[in-house]
């Protein structure tokens, strides 16, 4: 028997991507609503507990309104949300964390997607924090590039807009400067840290594609190691898994110009980690890249589901 999907917030550019996956799935059947009803909760109510996974691609308030008209004890919910990423009764959607978050996404009835700068932060600093490596009050700060879908409709159209002397196209523009961003609470809930990172996120003139750095002393880690032997180590942690790749230490073949390309993911659902460092100077920097709109968003959302339905992990990834 087909099981039901129903996407609650399908206008919206994680909701629309999510679409373009599940168009594929000749495993599902897709429960719709018509467009001048999504706003009756009469109607919504009747989706959502008529599905066996909703995803919810809602602002915060909309979400948590979802899940209150959900009665249904089957019906289990992806939410892409930030309304419930930092809550510990919901299961934390990136399954290559660890054995153990894998398997509680696989049988979780409640699931927060997260979120893309999050995710980023998250695969690179996890592994050193659940090992002993950097303390939980170590000083971490976070620099993050990001294309402006990120932002979600509105966004894109302000740097879509014809005008002859568009301000959002003049430059990468530094935002969350009240150094209180969305995404920091699930930050350190999520990798265990317990002092508050100081994150910059930065949104530039192209549509999507994430690269979020994180640097390193290591001479004031928990332990001492080496930058090689942090490779090492999130090497080893990451080893077999499809979406998370430890790029070659220090393997040059992998920058364009001296540089980093930071869409080098995009349309796909794979997160790449990259571990700089000098030795000498005890310096090391961890880069992520991913598609905040792919493995920060949608696809990460689409991967979860198949882990809930049973469904190969990797099932109608092209990679």
């Amino acid at each position: 028997m087909k099981k039901s999907i129903f996407v609650d917030g399908q206008s919206g550019t994680t909701g629309l991507k999510i679409h373009d996956y599940l168009k594929k799935y000749q495993e599902l059947d897709l429960i719709t609503i018509p467009y001048e009803e999504r706003r009756d909760p009469a109607k919504r109510a009747k989706c959502l507990n008529e599905a066996d996974i909703v995803f919810l691609c809602l602002p915060d308030d909309a979400s948590r309104e979802a899940v209150s008209l959900i009665s249904n004890p089957s019906t289990r919910v992806i939410d892409a949300s930030t309304a419930y990423r930092a809550c510990d009764d919901w299961a934390y959607g990136i399954p290559e964390l660890s054995a153990e978050h894998r398997e509680a996404i696989r049988t979780g009835k409640r699931v927060s997607n997260p979120g893309c700068y999050a995710s980023a932060f998250t695969l690179a600093v996890f592994p050193l924090v659940h090992y002993g490596v950097m303390q939980q009050d170590y000083p971490l700060s976070i620099f993050g590039l990001t294309g402006y879908s990120g932002g979600g409709k509105a966004l894109i159209e302000k740097y879509e807009a014809n005008e002859g002397d568009n301000p959002y196209t003049k430059a990468p523009r530094p935002y969350g400067l009240s150094l209180n961003h969305k995404h920091l609470p699930e930050m350190m809930m999520r990798t265990g840290i317990t002092r508050c990172p100081v994150f910059l996120p930065v949104v530039c003139d192209y549509y999507k594609g994430m690269g979020v750095s994180v640097p390193v002393h290591t001479e004031l880690l928990q332990k001492n190691i080496s930058v090689k032997a942090i490779h090492e180590l999130l090497e080893k942690h990451y080893a077999g898994e499809a979406f998370v790749k430890v790029m070659p230490y220090q393997d040059e073949s992998f920058l364009f110009d001296g540089g980093l390309d930071v869409t080098a993911c995009n349309d796909t659902n794979c997160a790449e980690i990259f571990i700089f460092g000098n030795e000498s100077k005890g310096t090391a920097m961890l880069l992520t890249r991913l598609d905040n709109l792919g493995k920060g968003a949608s696809g990460a959302a689409i991967q979860n589901m198949n882990l809930m339905l049973g469904l190969e992990e990797t099932l109608h990834f092209d990679r």
